[in-house]
Formats: structure tokens, C-alpha cells, sequence
């Protein structure tokens, strides 16, 4: 930031350098994420998102670095090595215990040549306080209003201690020190207003991924997800010779208690049948998932489970519902379900010879009387 050659202002490229590597960040995690999700595979978003912030900063700071080790003015690339802390311990809220954080920065340090400097101790020391209070920072401003006053605080604080390091190793003179910590506010600012831009675009699509794949009333996946992941199963299950089966219900007379309690009354029905269903399926298994697929059937998708393994799970589900009643106003409505429960055959060419195999036994169950399991004999 200091190269006096340059026909730009190293402020203002160093701005665009900072953001460019942010933005490159953001779409390298993007195409991460989606790699996986394709793939189905399971892996949190947020263990991604540690794991890849970690090494990304980490191949940043040290390449960066590389450059100027040795010489008298390998304090240059500071600022970005504090933006990146920034970036890692509060944005991405990436938490390190300290005795992990501490050989990093020794490692660094012997990388950087610096390791028998005392102020490089001091500094060690205190760049590890500054990521563990952007930590707890992070934790503690969600509770409380005008976050980024604190934000800028503890910037200031920690930034100013640091560079006030800097400035006895190196003999700096006053007006680069001070014109340095100017900058790493500004960065610190910039960078506050840049992610949470961000942060804001994601919850947005966040929020219109959700509204696509879930039901507005139960919260339960739509007919839309289910579609594709009985799509992804059925493949998966067929090419790898894998166990699947599926459970279809539906709400006995679900018409008769619209027609005489209201439509406001069949809402709620359908929501505490959802909530029951969901909550003995999370006791068992959260890879078994439930999708409202039309107004008052649902279906269970049970990967890797054979009709054996089902059975405890549909009984419980079973017992459960029609063990129901749901309170509206000073009316109390009795539910009772109708299931039909099949697997995947090797003789199915699709997952819609799945479905429809299981439909017959859900409407056997209607036509016997109702309030019935039917399985595949």
C-alpha cells in the first residue's frame, strides 16, 4: 500500500484487491456447496464453510507474504492479514480455541522470519486475543442494537495495539503508522458494509428456496421436493442395489371437518397432523423425510429402510395421529389416517411405478374402512 511507483492510489487498488478476493471467496464456497448438494452428500453447510474460509485465508496470508519476507517492509500486506482475520473470526464466525490459533501463528512467524523478535510475540499474542474476541463479538451483537459500533471498537482497539507493534519493530514514523491504522478502519468498514450486503442477497434467496420447496401451512417439503428427491433415491437405490421404501397417508373424512368446523379448523388439523408425524420421525431418524403432497396426503420417504425396518417407525406414526385430537375454539376434532406402505421393486421403471404402487395400498386402506395400514404382501 506503500508502493510509490504506482499511477493509482494503493488505497484505492488495495479496496478493489481486498473485494476481489472476497468475491472470489464467496463464489469458490457457492460452487462448493452446490458440488455437494448435488451429490447429495451430507455435509453441513457450516462445516464447509469452516473448513474453506480456514484454508482460503490461510493460502491468502501466506502467499501475500511471500513476497516481502525478509525485508524491511514485509509489515506492508498487515491490513489484509487483519481483514482476513476480520473476514474469518466475525463475518464467517469461524471459531478456533486459542491452542489451536497459536501454532498457526508461530508457524507463520517461522515462515516469516520473525520468530526470534519479541514484538513478534506480543503481536502473536495479541492477533490471537483479537480473533477470540471477534468471536465472542459475534455471538454477543446479535443481542443487542447498533452492532456495528461495537464492531468498530473492537477493530480500533485490537487494530491499534497492532499497529502500535508494528511501528516500534519496523521504526516507523508516526504519520505511516497512523495513515496504515486510517486505512484498516476504512478496509473494516468497507468490509462490514460489503457482507452484510451479502448476507442480506442470501437470505433473500434463502428464503425464496424455502418458499419453493415447502409447504406455506404445515412447513413440511412440498410435492416440488419430493419430486426431486424420490427422483435422486430411486436412482440411487436402482443403480446401487439400495433398500427404499415409501409410506402414503391421508386424513380420514378430511372433507367432513372442513364442511363442519371450517376451513380455518381443517389448517390446523393439517398442521398438528404435520407437527406429530415430524416430531416421531426426528425421535427416529431426520434422514427419513415427510412431504405434504397434495391437501391431506402425505408421504415418508424412507431411504435404505426394507419394509422390516419401516414397520416400528409407521406404528409410531400411526399410534400417534390417531391418537389426535385437535382443539379449535371450543371444538374438539378426532383425526384419524389411512397409510399404504411399499419398497422399491426391482420390476419399477420408475419412481412414478414406486408411487403409484404405494397409492393402491393407501386407497385399499380407504375402501376397508379406513383408519388402516396396508403393506405390500
Amino acid at each position: 500500500m506503500t508502493w510509490s511507483y504506482w499511477r493509482i492510489s494503493p488505497f484505492v487498488t488495495s479496496i478493489f484487491f481486498i473485494l476481489g478476493v472476497l468475491t472470489l471467496y464467496w463464489v469458490l464456497f457457492n460452487w462448493i456447496t452446490s458440488w455437494f448438494h448435488a451429490r447429495h452428500i451430507n455435509i453441513d453447510d457450516d462445516t464447509i464453510n469452516a473448513w474453506h474460509g480456514v484454508i482460503y485465508m490461510l493460502v491468502f496470508v501466506f502467499v501475500m507474504q511471500l513476497s516481502v519476507i525478509g525485508q524491511a517492509n514485509s509489515w506492508e500486506f498487515v491490513n489484509f492479514h487483519l481483514i482476513a482475520v476480520i473476514f474469518c473470526a466475525f463475518f464467517l464466525n469461524i471459531r478456533m480455541p486459542y491452542y489451536t490459533l497459536l501454532p498457526v501463528v508461530i508457524v507463520y512467524m517461522v515462515f516469516d522470519q520473525s520468530i526470534f523478535f519479541w514484538e513478534s510475540w506480543s503481536y502473536a499474542a495479541v492477533f490471537v486475543g483479537f480473533f477470540w474476541s471477534l468471536n465472542y463479538l459475534r455471538l454477543w451483537v446479535q443481542k443487542h442494537a447498533h452492532s456495528w459500533v461495537y464492531y468498530y471498537g473492537t477493530v480500533g482497539f485490537f487494530g491499534g495495539v497492532l499497529w502500535g507493534l508494528i511501528k516500534v519493530k519496523y521504526s516507523l514514523s508516526w504519520e505511516n503508522t497512523l495513515q496504515e491504522y486510517g486505512y484498516l478502519l476504512i478496509f473494516a468498514g468497507l468490509l462490514y458494509a460489503y457482507v452484510n450486503m451479502l448476507t442480506q442477497d442470501s437470505e433473500i434467496k434463502l428464503r425464496l428456496a424455502q418458499f419453493a420447496s415447502h409447504d406455506a401451512l404445515t412447513q413440511t417439503e412440498n410435492f416440488a421436493a419430493y419430486t426431486e428427491h424420490i427422483k435422486y433415491l430411486f436412482d440411487d437405490s436402482t443403480a446401487n442395489n439400495l433398500n427404499l421404501s415409501m409410506m402414503m397417508f391421508d386424513i380420514d373424512h378430511f372433507k367432513h371437518v372442513n364442511d363442519t368446523y371450517g376451513h380455518l379448523a381443517g389448517d390446523r388439523v393439517l398442521q398438528e397432523v404435520s407437527e406429530t408425524v415430524q416430531t416421531v420421525l426426528s425421535e427416529n431418524d431426520p434422514k427419513v423425510k415427510l412431504y405434504r403432497t397434495g391437501g391431506e396426503e402425505f408421504n415418508v420417504l424412507f431411504p435404505g429402510y426394507d419394509l422390516v425396518s419401516t414397520r416400528a417407525i409407521v406404528r409410531q406414526i400411526f399410534a400417534a395421529v390417531n391418537h389426535l385430537v385437535v382443539k379449535y375454539g371450543d371444538q374438539e376434532i378426532a383425526v384419524s389416517i389411512s397409510v399404504g406402505v411399499s419398497t422399491l421393486h426391482q420390476a419399477d421403471d420408475s419412481p412414478v411405478d414406486f408411487y403409484n404402487r404405494v397409492d393402491q395400498n393407501l386407497y385399499f386402506s380407504k375402501r376397508h374402512g379406513r383408519m388402516r395400514v396396508t403393506v405390500d404382501q
